[in-house]
């Protein structure tokens, strides 16, 4: 009783392993040939300098002794400082970083109101896990925390 090979088990399972491997090789060679990885750096040496800089400027927010509360609620974005307050109440620079997405990357300017709360507003969605960073416009301190959000609750801004 010998059936043909073409109705037995065995050899479509052993033809079948290389040829599904095949195909996911292909579908994973397409993916790494048509997708940027953005998070990878070309210049190392360029990009250290840049944190170090960046973490010379947390170190002057830290020296300043700066305190905040930060709220965010449905895009309404509100900045109390508590201590080291900056003396000239110009417009602070408030950039959201995804920690993945660079393309959900935003940023808006907070203006001091005649409270001392920092406002502004974002439309974008902001849900997930963000580097938020403040700064002001000159650029000569800096904060930077983890968030994620949507967190309805008074955050802790503090460098």
């Amino acid at each position: 009783m010998n059936t043909p090979w073409y109705k037995q088990f065995w050899p479509w399972f052993l033809i079948a392993v290389p040829v599904i491997t095949a195909v996911m090789g292909g579908v994973l060679l397409n993916l790494a040939i048509s997708t940027e990885d953005s998070l990878v750096v070309d210049d190392y040496y360029k990009e250290g300098k840049a944190i170090n800089a960046r973490l010379d400027k947390e170190d002057v927010a830290r020296r300043l002794n700066m305190t905040s509360d930060l709220t965010i609620n449905d895009g309404s974005i509100a900045l109390e400082f508590h201590s080291g307050i900056p003396a000239e109440g110009n417009a602070l620079k408030l950039n959201f970083y995804h920690v993945t997405l660079e393309e959900k990357d935003v940023s808006t300017l907070l203006s001091r109101d005649a409270n001392g709360i920092y406002r502004g507003y974002i439309e974008e969605n902001l849900d997930g896990k963000w580097k938020v960073s403040l700064t002001p416009v000159d650029e000569s301190w800096k904060i930077e925390n983890t968030l994620i959000l949507p967190n309805t609750d008074v955050i802790k801004f503090n460098p």
